[in-house]
């Protein structure tokens, strides 16, 4: 029986603050929200690389933060959680993007939740992350982790690109395909959904993994437990594929490279109303169990 969630009881000192870029009511709601927290004798920060006013500092120090708000939609949210940096903040997400599956709350509802969270009345739920390794024979060449997802593809070649899959040292499979995507619960309702891929519920300790357009009608999505170690390589001489995580390009690898996925150590923790549903979320988003 799952545990009952537990509420956001932290008094907030420091308050980080991310809005859509270019989007002016973002930027206008950030500046309106800055002024009701300084009134209140509550720290504002800003993304480092945007600007709330000049009272404003940007975050430094992530692991400082109490809480921070997001204003935008999903794209937003995940530059929120790659500031963030795996540290155990906790974040509100508030839509004023178009589907907002990660900002679930209605702007218009924004300063009754800010409410409610400062006086410890939202509940406090962890997603599962996963952490990426890239390796060429003993050297790391990057690390990076994901909220939703990794996707391995094929890049600006035409060609389908050859990725073989272990997991725990155990050949899986080989797959020929324009290249797959390595997704928590979160993502699965992400591009894992739109290739084809299973939705996960959050609370399933699992990860996906998902053909992109493959070659074979055999190949179909993997699902393993996240305490397995899942391991891919590219085959063939001079082939190559590009690296995306949370739909950031993060790196392109070759035949000589390893890419290794686990679950991050520190889950990503998210505030939202008790008793919020997730079914619901599901209908109202994407239409779930609608009839055609």
């Amino acid at each position: 029986m799952a545990a009952a969630p537990a509420l956001f009881k932290k008094k907030v000192k420091r308050v980080g603050i991310v809005y859509r870029h270019g989007t002016p009511a973002a930027a206008a709601m950030a500046r309106e929200l800055s002024k009701w927290f300084q009134h209140r004798k509550i720290n504002v920060y800003s993304h480092p690389k945007q600007k709330i006013d000049a009272k404003v500092k940007h975050v430094t120090d992530p692991s400082k933060l109490d809480l921070v708000v997001v204003l935008g939609g999903d794209g937003t949210y995940l530059e929120a959680v790659r500031m963030l940096k795996c540290e155990r903040v906790p974040v509100l997400g508030v839509n004023m993007g178009s589907l907002g599956f990660l900002t679930v709350s209605r702007s218009q509802d924004l300063y009754s939740l800010v409410e409610l969270a400062l006086a410890g009345e939202l509940e406090m739920r962890q997603r599962s992350m996963i952490h990426v390794t890239v390796r060429s024979g003993a050297k790391i060449k990057d690390e990076f982790t994901c909220l939703n997802d990794l996707v391995i593809e094929r890049g600006p070649t035409a060609r389908l690109i050859h990725i073989s899959m272990t997991v725990d040292n155990m050949p899986i499979a080989a797959l020929k395909a324009d290249g797959l995507i390595v997704a928590t619960p979160t993502g699965s309702t992400a591009y894992n959904l739109a290739a084809g891929g299973p939705i996960l519920h959050p609370e399933v300790d699992a990860l996906v993994v998902t053909p992109i357009c493959p070659h074979s009608l055999t190949s179909r999505p993997f699902i393993f437990p996240d305490s397995r170690k899942i391991q891919f390589s590219i085959q063939g001489q001079g082939k190559r594929a590009v690296l995306t995580a949370d739909g950031s390009k993060k790196a392109t690898i070759g035949p000589t490279d390893e890419v290794w996925v686990e679950r991050e150590r520190n889950g990503h923790l998210f505030i939202r109303k008790v008793g919020h549903n997730y079914f619901s979320l599901l209908r109202e988003k994407l239409k779930f169990g609608e009839r055609a």
